[in-house]
């Protein structure tokens, strides 16, 4: 078989992680970012930096690739639809538009009867009076936002109306539920009912940044069943190609509910690399490029931790590892509070 040149958009850690797992396939890859100092290139075979919207810039990457994926979400549709005409694009560019919206994410996950929390769409301050009834929520806003960005947390009418957001930018009013834990379920679809899917990983988070993930995840049968059912489901209606992950809420009743999901590789399935026979990554690497499907199969227990800020320096200082401990830097130039800088998987 040919070189397959394989086009990833963003050079975040995921790019970095997915440049890795395409490497042991000898599948080269090229990143496209729009920043100078991705830390993707330092992993890659080829790194191009410029604009999301840089016609030229776009031409010259499409050009050097055979097919394209991405690492994050909030890419323009048209930038992901215009290379799509000139080589193909996985996930499709229409996955990644109905995801960008939180509210047509939501109405769509619920046509498949699949339960999410209460929501609402807001979209000018008079609808305020009327939400009491989703109170306590999360304001959030309809489009981008990840790791808490652009999120509100709201007790009363009050917080609300105190609030200075610009509401014709499109909010939607999740209401809480009594959180149990979290759980997230990580799927790669290589084609029709084609599938290798990853057992619930329990997460938690800081400061709504995820910082700790394991498996097994302390859950029944019934939510462990029900989460894997609902995250093929979501990937069957998509017709999804690669890995994608659906993140949940468990609450104190034992019921289940999407809060979203992430059509792409994840950060709570850093464990796979180290805990599976075939990460999410190189299954994601796979599914996109045709290649051959591996059966899943569990190596071990894990648990994973993410670096934030200065905690990766005790890392970079003194690399001493327990024989069951892998450290991976993602080798960002800057170090900033709340920032993932790495991560250590420990095998249990």
């Amino acid at each position: 078989m040919s070189e397959i040149n394989l086009g990833i958009i963003g050079g975040g850690q995921l790019g970095s992680l997915l440049s890795v797992a395409a490497k042991k396939l000898n599948v080269k890859t090229i990143i496209y970012c729009d920043d100078i100092d991705a830390p993707a290139q330092n992993f890659c075979e080829q790194f191009i930096f410029g604009d999301y919207n840089d016609k030229n810039k776009i031409i010259e990457f499409v050009n050097k690739v055979d097919l394209i994926t991405y690492e994050f979400e909030n890419i323009p549709f048209e930038t992901l639809n215009e290379m799509n005409k000139m080589k193909k694009v996985l996930p499709k560019p229409s996955v990644n538009r109905l995801i960008q919206n939180r509210l047509a994410e939501k109405d769509f996950i619920n046509k498949l009867n699949i339960r999410t929390t209460r929501y609402v769409s807001v979209e000018k301050k008079s609808d305020i009076d009327a939400l009491e009834d989703f109170l306590p929520g999360i304001l959030k806003t309809t489009t981008m936002g990840y790791d808490g960005k652009g999120q509100h947390p709201i007790k009363t009418l009050k917080d609300l109306n105190s609030l200075n957001v610009d509401f014709n930018k499109g909010y939607i009013l999740e209401k809480l539920v009594k959180l149990k834990k979290e759980i997230s379920v990580i799927i790669t679809r290589f084609g029709n009912n084609s599938y290798e899917i990853y057992e619930p990983i329990e997460n938690t988070h800081e400061n709504q940044i995820l910082k700790h993930s394991k498996i097994p995840a302390e859950i029944s049968n019934k939510i462990l069943e029900q989460s894997k059912e609902w995250a093929k489901q979501i990937a069957e209606e998509l017709k999804y190609i690669g890995t994608l992950c659906v993140e949940f809420f468990i609450d104190r009743n034992d019921n289940l509910y999407v809060n979203e999901v992430a059509p792409r590789v994840h950060n709570s399935g850093h464990l796979t690399i180290n805990a599976f026979n075939v990460s999410q990554f190189e299954n994601h690497v796979r599914a996109v490029c045709g290649l051959e499907q591996i059966p899943l199969k569990k190596i071990s227990n894990a648990k994973m931790i993410n670096l934030l800020g200065d905690q990766i320096s005790h890392y970079r200082n003194s690399p001493k590892l327990e024989n069951n401990e892998f450290f991976f830097d993602y080798l960002k130039k800057e170090i900033k509070e709340k920032r993932k800088m790495g991560h250590i998987t420990t095998l249990v």
